[in-house]
Parts: structure tokens; C-alpha cells; sequence
């Protein structure tokens, strides 16, 4: 047998319980280490002394299987796990100190074993785990204090600007070159809701706000979806609050009825995710009349929004509206929002309802200065309503879609990181990977103050708010 140590110390500008928490959880790697692929905690609950956890590690650009277990946790102070996979095993001993209110000196100390790996080839491996050390300590220390804005390198705006090249970086391949894909800020004493909360993305984004603290409040359909979705919330993250809501969000009504026991039972919101949404094969209208796209993806999250202002802006709240990189394709069709007009077409249907989305984001930006105001898109992940609306695509593009986990990263960035807490029009911000992005390439794509205005009057006729 053969086994090469490694060793680094670090000195962190966090905490001494923000660095812990964040590391005892070992499904982080995902997100720091350039070694890891993807990591799953498999035991539920908060991570303890004998968790379990799935691991696909990048060897060469193949992904390997390793399973890894935390053995030994004492709080703010050691944790030690034990791995293995197909010929290997490696026992990760990770220290921490206190250095002050702020800092944090991270001792980590690896073991690694090759079962049947000659001696002779000890100075060929060294350097290269040497090199995943240097790596994964790089990704920490960006992860856990250089986590704020993304910077784009020149090529990377050019290609947005192209518009089809610039969506390679819808796949998870974006998500993996971001500088920073840590999520360890802390979001204890705040409550967050979350439209869409029982699948895909906006169970995603509920699990990493739960890790991370936060009091939830989750809205969706289905008494069993959403018992269903706090199991996995605290199977994911352990013991939280979580406070669900039934609605029907392609209703005026029930979104009416919503916004009002929430004002009444919930006084203290401090982030809306708007993550709700729905693509649909066909042209349908709601009972109430609307085009199912326009009613479920603009103007039902256009009346929450509105209804809960003024808590959000007492609370000097952020507002997180996720929209779609397919509006890089559409303009904002204002004289057929209902898409009476031509042949349907479900995809620009829900593009054109997402612009329209966020516009009415930047408009409201300039009157209600107490807000953070974002919108966000996700890039392409592989979620239950890409399955069902599209197929086709999914099927195509599986090896290449984000993770919901992947697409809800932004998202949670935004609801969780002080660096975008400015408020009112200068803070406003269409974000993709955690980057400012132009929301609008192609010709007849941009929407004009004037324009905006024109629609708000809309959306607010046929919403009531």
C-alpha cells in the first residue's frame, strides 16, 4: 500500500462557526473543491458523527465514484472523515482555531492510500496531489471570503453578446468556472419565502436557505407536495422552520387569498423568491381568463410582489425574481400579452412573459428604494418542468443540464450574500452565475421606460393589485 500525506494551513476572514458549519456539511466540496464533480449528504438531518456522503470525483475528467463519512466532529474545533472509492481510501482531518471575532486558522491534513500502487511511483503522484491540495484550498478560501460579485473575462462577454455561444454557459460547465460557488453566508434570524418550493429549482434553493439558517416560508401546490418537500428540507439540512402555504398560482384569487394571510401571519418577510413558473405545450386560459404563461409566470408573481411591499420594504427586504435565458430570444409583445395572435408557441409564450417579468423588476426599482430588486435566470437545469414541458430537450441535453442544485446557486446567492443588499434603482440587477449580464442582445428585445410603464398598467388592471 501506498500513502502520500498532504498538508495546508489557511487563514480565513470568518468566523470560526461560519467556517465549521459550513465545512461539517461535506456536500460543500461541490462547490469548493475542482476535484469533486457533485456530493450528496446521504444520511439525513445535520451533519453529525457518522453521516454519510456521496462523492464524484473529477480523476483525469472521469467521474469516480468515493463514498466519505464523518467519524469525528467536535464543534468548531476538528472534524475527520474517512473515504474510499474503486482502489483508494483517504482520511481528511480538518482543525480549526479562533483567531479573533472574524478569522480562522484551518489546519488540513490528508492521508491518501492506493492499495496496490508501487512505491516507485510515489514521485509521480506526489506533484499531482500537491496540485489537488493547492486546488481544493484555493476554491475554499474563494468559497468561504472571495464569494461576492463575479468579474466576466473579456471572452466570456463577447460570447454572451453572440447570444448562441454565450449559452454554452447555460450548462453546468458555467456553473463550474464561476470564480466562487461557495454558499456560507449565514441567514439565521431571517425568514425567507419561496414561491415553487415543492421541486426542482425552488427545492433546491429551500434545502441550501434551510443549511444556511433561514426560517422558510414555502408555497406551493398540494398539502402532500409540500409535507413531502419539508421532509427533504430536513432530511437536507436538519432541524428548521418551515411554514407551508398552499396556493395555486396560475389564479388571481388564491394568489389574492395568499398575499393576505400572509400579511396577516407572516409581519416579518424579509426575502420573496418568485421561482414559480410553468411552460405549456398548448394555449389554455386560467377560469379567470387569462393565457395559463401570462397568469402563472407575470401576473401572479406581479401581485404578490406588490401586496407584500410594504413588509419587504420595512424590513429593507431583497426581492428575487427568477426568470429564463430564453428572453435573450423575445421582446415584450405588449399588444397580445394573452398570445391570441398566430401560431402558439409554449417557449415564447414563457420567454415573453418572463421579460415582461423583468421589466416591471427594474420599473419598481425606481419607486421603491427600500427593496433590493433582482431577477435572475438559472441557465439550463434538469428539473420535473423541463422533463414534462420539454422533453425533447431534456433528453438531448441531459449529460449537459445543471443540477437543480447547480440552477438554484444564483438564487440563493442573491437571497443570502451582503455584497447585493444595496437598495432601490441603482442596485437592480439581471444575474446569471452571480454576474450582472445585459438583458437584452437582439433587436426589438429591450424595454423602455415608457413601454414598462404601459405594461404595469396592464399586468395591474388584470391582476387588481
Amino acid at each position: 500500500m501506498l500513502t502520500l500525506p498532504l498538508i495546508r494551513e489557511l487563514v480565513l476572514d470568518r468566523p470560526v462557526a461560519d467556517c465549521f458549519r459550513y465545512l461539517a456539511d461535506f456536500s460543500t466540496t461541490e462547490q469548493w473543491d475542482p476535484g469533486v464533480f457533485a456530493a450528496d449528504k446521504t444520511t439525513p438531518g445535520a451533519p453529525r458523527a457518522g453521516s454519510e456522503f456521496a462523492l464524484r470525483l473529477n480523476v483525469l475528467g472521469r467521474s469516480v465514484p468515493a463514498a466519505y463519512r464523518l467519524v469525528e466532529r467536535d464543534e468548531n474545533r476538528r472534524l475527520v472523515l474517512e473515504g474510499s472509492g474503486p482502489g483508494f481510501t483517504v482520511v481528511d482531518t480538518l482543525n480549526f482555531e479562533s483567531l479573533g471575532p472574524a478569522q480562522t486558522r484551518l489546519r488540513y491534513e490528508a492521508a491518501m492510500s492506493w492499495d496496490s500502487m508501487p512505491a516507485r511511483i510515489a514521485p509521480l503522484l506526489k506533484p499531482w496531489a500537491e496540485r489537488l491540495g493547492d486546488q481544493a484550498m484555493t476554491g475554499l478560501t474563494r468559497a468561504l471570503t472571495e464569494d461576492g460579485p463575479e468579474s466576466l473575462p473579456r471572452r466570456e462577454r463577447i460570447a454572451q453578446k453572440l447570444v448562441v455561444p454565450g449559452m454554452v454557459a447555460f450548462t453546468r460547465r458555467g456553473w463550474r468556472t464561476q470564480h466562487s460557488r461557495g454558499l456560507s453566508r449565514r441567514m439565521d434570524g431571517r425568514t425567507v419565502a419561496v414561491t415553487g418550493a415543492t421541486a426542482g429549482l425552488g427545492l433546491a434553493a429551500a434545502q441550501e436557505l434551510a443549511r444556511l439558517g433561514a426560517r422558510l416560508i414555502l408555497i406551493g401546490r398540494g398539502s402532500e407536495r409540500l409535507a413531502a418537500a419539508m421532509q427533504a428540507i430536513r432530511d437536507f439540512a436538519g432541524d428548521c422552520e418551515l411554514l407551508p402555504y398552499e396556493a395555486e398560482l396560475s389564479s388571481i384569487a388564491d394568489t389574492e387569498r395568499l398575499a393576505t394571510r400572509l400579511l396577516a401571519e407572516q409581519p416579518v418577510i424579509d426575502v420573496l423568491i418568485n421561482n414559480a413558473g410553468a411552460l405549456f405545450a398548448e394555449r389554455g386560459e386560467t377560469p379567470e381568463g387569462h393565457e395559463r404563461a401570462l397568469a402563472v409566470n407575470l401576473l401572479t408573481p406581479a401581485l404578490l410582489i406588490k401586496r407584500l411591499e410594504p413588509v419587504l420594504a420595512e424590513r429593507r427586504g431583497r426581492v428575487v425574481n427568477v426568470v429564463s435565458g430564453g428572453l435573450y430570444l423575445q421582446g415584450l409583445a405588449l399588444d397580445d400579452l394573452d398570445y391570441e395572435r398566430g401560431e402558439y408557441d409554449g417557449s415564447k409564450a414563457y420567454a415573453r412573459a418572463k421579460r415582461g417579468l423583468l421589466a416591471l423588476t427594474r420599473l419598481w426599482a425606481e419607486d421603491e428604494t427600500r427593496i433590493g430588486w433582482h431577477a435572475m435566470h438559472p441557465g439550463w437545469a434538469a428539473t420535473p418542468g423541463i422533463a414534462k414541458s420539454l422533453p425533447a430537450f431534456d433528453r438531448r441535453m441531459q449529460p449537459f443540464l445543471r443540477t437543480p442544485r447547480q440552477g438554484a446557486d444564483t438564487m440563493v446567492w442573491l437571497a443570502s450574500h451582503p455584497a447585493v443588499a444595496a437598495h432601490g434603482e441603482d442596485s437592480v440587477g439581471f444575474w446569471f452565475d452571480r454576474a450582472q449580464r445585459p438583458d437584452a442582445l437582439l433587436p426589438g428585445t429591450a424595454v423602455d421606460t415608457a413601454t414598462a410603464m404601459s405594461l404595469e398598467a396592464e399586468v395591474r388592471l388584470r391582476s387588481g393589485w
